[in-house]
């Protein structure tokens, strides 16, 4: 009975797995099923694909090959247009050049005739062609076209006309040059007043002195040639300013600066305007300049003190030599005090007293004077110094700009020696007045020795 009850158990244990695996197998078989089915699918739609896309691959290639063939017809087309272009242009040029080549002999046949025709007029016109070539240089630097403007268009003109070869010169354009130039001389030797423009200022009245200088209200004018405008100088030249204005006001003979460069651009005027004054050479010098100015200054004022004192020592003791009586306010009066204040002395001792207050008297007398020893040693130096300074400032500029400017190498250097003119014209003075006064003082010296001898030789004779 157990027996049966356990097999019983295990057939219903056996059965459901059974069924379950019957199932899986059935899946599976219809699963490899499909996936054939699908896979012989899948094959027949891509072979499908590939014959579709062939077809169309072979369309577009016979559209692309249609194009190509077009754009190659197109393009034979430009290419026979532009042969036919090229020979056509080709043939135009040989007409041309043919031409052209007839057109020159025929202009030498006639230049030819023409100057033969010409005869002896052809030298006069190449004469008249570089008159006018000097004229019109002559005119642009002149002032007086200040006052004529209308002058170089028509020598342009002319000059043009002249050597184009090809017009010649009419009888009234000559005379017009012929009455310019006669015109420029008689104008070079004439004052002239007119109103021009000066720089911004319009309707300025100019005096023209012939084609030496304008002058207005007083003072000197420029003249630009590059654009024939009248211009006021930056500054005026110094020491010729005194009659123009009298000029320009008229009623008389005055004098007046000529600048005889005018004609030739007014090179003088230029350079007297741009020469710098004492003042402006004096601060050329810069700190160096200064410091010499300083001590040449203390030097004349210690010199003044000095030459009051001496004045001084000297009336007094030119007083002290008339009066009999020994007056302690100067110097030889306070030696004689020395000797009344002492009668018991012999001569050696008085000597010896005398000695020592002369020698008390001296530095009174002598001071200063070393000082002005020494600013005359010192002032060239420093002037020495200065000009070696500036022209350590020259080279330096020279290595780093080139020496291509000779006006600007030259004004370096002229600054830079501006400190040894400043350094001599302190020490000069200096030496000299350092010697008037050493004299003036070994004078009241030799007095005072004198007198000092003079008592003592009269103690020796009592």
């Amino acid at each position: 009975m157990n027996i049966v009850k356990t097999l019983g158990l295990l057939m219903l244990v056996f059965l459901p797995l059974m069924s379950i695996n019957a199932v899986a197998e059935e899946k599976q078989n219809a699963l490899a099923a499909t996936s054939e089915t699908s896979k012989k699918l899948s094959l027949d739609v891509l072979l499908q694909e590939v014959k579709q896309g062939r077809s169309r691959d072979k369309q577009r290639n016979k559209q692309r090959e249609a194009a190509f063939l077009k754009a190659k017809a197109d393009r034979q087309k430009l290419i026979d247009a532009a042969n036919a272009k090229i020979a056509f242009l080709e043939a135009k040029s040989e007409i041309l050049e043919s031409t052209f080549n007839d057109n020159e002999v025929l202009v030498k046949e006639k230049k030819a005739l023409r100057d033969e025709r010409l005869g002896s007029l052809k030298e006069l016109f190449g004469h008249l062609t570089g008159a006018a070539g000097d004229m019109r240089s002559h005119l642009t630097m002149s002032i007086t076209s200040a006052e004529f403007d209308d002058r170089k268009p028509f020598l342009d003109g002319l000059i043009k006309k002249m050597n184009a070869g090809v017009d010649l010169p009419s009888i009234q354009e000559i005379e017009a040059f012929w009455y310019e130039l006669h015109r420029e001389m008689t104008e070079s030797g004439r004052v002239s007043k007119f109103m021009t423009t000066v720089g911004t200022e319009e309707n300025r009245e100019v005096i023209r002195v012939g084609t030496f200088n304008l002058i207005s209200e007083g003072e000197y004018l420029g003249f630009d040639s590059d654009t024939a405008r009248v211009y006021a100088l930056p500054r005026q030249p110094t020491g010729y300013v005194d009659g123009v204005e009298a000029v320009q006001q008229g009623g008389g003979v005055f004098a007046l600066g000529i600048d005889p460069t005018g004609p030739a651009g007014g090179g003088l005027l230029k350079a007297l305007i741009n020469t710098p004054t004492w003042f402006e050479r004096w601060h050329q010098g810069k700190f160096v300049g200064y410091v010499i100015s300083v001590v040449g200054c203390i030097g004349l004022l210690i010199a003044l003190w000095r030459f009051l004192g001496l004045a001084n020592v000297a009336v007094s003791i030119k007083r002290q030599l008339a009066d009999s009586n020994a007056n302690a306010n100067n110097a030889l009066g306070r030696i004689l005090k020395v000797a009344e204040d002492h009668p018991e002395l012999d001569t050696d001792g008085l000597d010896l007293k005398l000695d020592e207050a002369i020698l008390k008297e001296r530095p009174a007398i002598e001071v200063g004077l070393p000082v002005l020893k020494i600013i005359a040693m010192v002032a060239p130096l420093l002037g020495l110094l200065g000009t070696v300074t500036g022209m350590i400032i020259v080279f330096q500029a020279i290595t780093v700009y080139g020496a291509g400017d000779p006006k600007a190498m030259a004004g370096g250097i002229s600054s830079a020696l501006v400190t040894t003119v400043l350094g001599l014209i302190v020490a000069i003075p200096m030496l000299l007045l350092h010697t008037l006064l050493l004299g003036k003082a070994r004078n009241i010296l030799h007095i005072l020795e004198e007198q000092s001898a003079g008592i003592v030789a009269a103690r020796t004779g009592r």
